[in-house]
């Protein structure tokens, strides 16, 4: 059985390969890592901001969200590629809007990169609207806001 909890600090290796698997298939439609693959996640657990699925000792899932308030920003969502296809991407997602509901935040935000065409039809029928597009540190990007209140 999956469950979802904050990682703790020895978690950063198995999330960082997590992450890692989840997104090398997107290597070749970037053409480069994508952001998350090189994000710094023992400083991020360190700061309260991951969420981890764990199927008995093994992390299957990842979720950072960080507060910018009046939103949460839903920053990486990263399932491990045997899990795919199982909605826990989903789970993870609806998560973060729970937190951010509970937190008191107005909406999620997130972005994705404009050439993870799945995440273009995924993010709209979870109720997310796209806000805008940009290039950030060099990377098309999609943002997308949903209201949590």
């Amino acid at each position: 059985m999956t469950h979802i909890d904050p990682a703790v600090a020895g978690d950063a290796a198995a999330v960082t390969a997590c992450v890692r698997a989840a997104y090398a298939e997107h290597v070749a439609a970037i053409g480069r890592e994508p952001a998350p693959m090189a994000a710094d996640y023992a400083r991020l657990i360190a700061e309260g901001a991951v969420w981890v699925a764990r199927d008995g000792a093994r992390i299957v899932g990842v979720l950072v969200v960080r507060p910018r308030p009046p939103e949460l920003l839903l920053e990486n969502v990263a399932v491990a590629p045997d899990r795919r296809g199982q909605g826990l991407g989903r789970t993870l997602i609806a998560c973060a809007e729970e937190h951010a509901r509970q937190a008191g935040f107005e909406a999620v935000a997130l972005y994705t990169n404009a050439r993870m065409t799945a995440n273009l039809r995924l993010y709209p029928a979870l109720g997310y609207r796209e806000t805008g597009r940009a290039t950030e540190e060099g990377f098309p990007r999609v943002h997308y806001r949903k209201g949590v209140r």
